[in-house]
This record gives structure tokens, C-alpha cells and sequence, in this order.
């Protein structure tokens, strides 16, 4: 599928691939879309995975689109069961390389739980793969702010 954009006053926004079903039953898998999405100004490029699994599409999307001054990466509510449409918190990691993103900003992990885990195990499997990475990580507060380029970002591990 081509990815679909829009440009609106210096921005940029492009639907690009991600790897979810839409429906709950079993008939109506996948009767909506769901995408990612590359968010580009002049001076800023931004990759939203949206919720998904991990695949090849991430290397794809950071070839044609990247580099990215940042990826806000799904990373929670993962299951072994799950595994095609939603990402261990190293995948998330992974991901966030393959987009050529120079900051990882981990979404979709602290605020319910659906999946058998502990509600901060995703960004602290995520901080610690990064960590062995050498990719650097934000974790705000829910709800906090984070401008890219003014000033220090949030990395307190608040959820400890």
C-alpha cells in the first residue's frame, strides 16, 4: 500500500505501514486500517508507530522517511499470544533503531493493562535494552510535556 499524506501549514503527515487487525471477531479482522505515522517539518522529523507488532516494515518505513529526531514507540500490553500485533519492549528498541531514530519516547505502556504483566515492566525492559544499545530514552510523567531541543528531557525512572 502507498503510503497517504497530507501538508498543512509546514507539516507533513504520511500514513506509513503497521502490522494490527482491526476487529475483534473472527470475520472482521482487518475491516479498518491502522498505519504508523511520519510527522515532518522543517526542522523536525517524528515516527509514531501507532499499535502494532514488530516487522521488516520499520527498516522499509526508516529508509524511505528517516532519520527521525524521535520515535514514540508502542511498548506495552505485549503477549507471547500477541506477538504479531503488539511488541516485546526490546522490539520496541529494535524498532526505534531500524526507523533511524536518534530518541526513543516509549507510548502505550503506563496507563491499563490488558496483558500478564506488571504495568511498568514494558519501559523497564524498554530503558534497560535501550540502555545496552546505546540508544537514548525519554520517560516523561503521563501527561508531561517533551519539546525536542529545549532543554534536558525527562529520564527519571518516576514508575520505580
Amino acid at each position: 500500500m502507498e503510503p497517504v499524506g497530507a501538508v498543512a501549514g509546514g507539516v507533513s503527515i504520511t500514513s506509513t505501514p503497521a502490522r494490527h487487525f482491526s476487529g475483534r471477531g473472527l470475520t472482521n479482522r482487518n475491516s479498518t486500517s491502522w498505519s504508523s505515522w511520519v510527522i515532518k517539518s522543517a526542522d523536525k522529523r517524528v515516527f509514531y508507530s501507532g499499535d502494532g507488532g514488530y516487522g521488516p516494515h520499520f527498516q522499509t518505513i526508516g529508509q524511505q522517511h528517516g532519520p527521525f529526531d524521535v520515535a514514540l514507540m508502542e511498548c506495552g500490553q505485549y503477549d507471547a499470544q500477541w506477538a504479531q500485533i503488539h511488541m516485546l519492549p526490546e522490539q520496541t528498541v529494535q524498532a526505534t533503531l531500524d526507523v533511524r531514530a536518534r530518541l526513543l519516547l516509549p507510548v502505550h505502556w503506563g496507563a491499563f493493562t490488558e496483558a500478564h504483566h506488571a504495568w511498568n515492566e514494558p519501559v523497564t525492559r524498554a530503558a534497560a535494552a535501550a540502555a545496552r544499545l546505546g540508544l537514548p530514552i525519554t520517560t516523561p510523567e503521563l501527561g508531561q510535556p517533551v519539546t525536542l531541543g529545549a532543554g534536558p528531557l525527562p529520564q527519571v525512572a518516576w514508575w520505580k
